[in-house]
């Protein structure tokens, strides 16, 4: 019998892994549909909150698709910086480029930007933190990758602006396992809508 503090890691390990088979699976319609909804929403939370600057990821293949909205933040005159992974576990950010996304991925498996390399400070000028997840429970708590790196950059922020994850539908659940370092979210953002846990 695993020791206690095992148990919430590898309870984590096994749902990472039949959350990944989920979205693998996904069909092209479904994936199509998921991703008009997502732009939408993330479209809609921006505005909300209006920031001049905020951070996103490049989706990679079976995550959530936030090109559209990345390229609609491009159109609309904000400012998007991008995550790429250190050695180290904290994330330099990039400022995004239309097209400038195929430089391979980075240690993280996270695509990388092709533009000019800022430090992990630059995100403290960011009005809205939009991150990707696994899943997320209705308690706001997040769950990632297993990686850690956007634990350690919100854990880090003295000033965090709102953090909103991107998940889709059936990955809000009602309760994930919980570790010390896990960091909360403000909310999510699916397909079919926002969901806030926090003021």
């Amino acid at each position: 019998m695993p020791a206690e503090p095992a148990e919430p890691t590898a309870a984590k390990r096994a749902l990472r892994a039949e959350l990944r088979e989920r979205r693998r699976i996904m069909t092209v319609d479904a994936r199509r549909a998921a991703s008009a909804g997502i732009t939408q929403q993330l479209i809609a939370l921006t505005s909300a909150f209006g920031p001049e600057r905020l951070s996103c990821y490049l989706s990679a293949t079976d995550e959530p698709d936030t090109r559209p909205f990345l390229e609609w933040a491009h159109e609309n005159g904000i400012d998007v910086l991008l995550p790429v992974s250190r050695d180290d576990g904290l994330l330099d950010w990039a400022p995004f480029a239309p097209g400038d996304d195929d430089e391979g991925v980075d240690i993280a498996g996270m695509p990388v930007p092709a533009t000019e390399l800022l430090s992990p400070l630059a995100i403290n000028d960011a009005g809205l933190i939009i991150v990707p997840a696994a899943a997320v429970d209705r308690s706001g708590l997040r769950m990632g990758w297993g990686r850690g790196y956007f634990d350690k950059t919100l854990g880090s922020m003295d000033r965090r602006p709102p953090v909103f994850a991107v998940i889709f539908d059936d990955e809000l659940v009602d309760e994930l396992p919980r570790e010390a370092h896990d960091q909360p979210v403000d909310g999510v953002v699916t397909p079919s809508g926002i969901t806030r846990f926090r003021s």
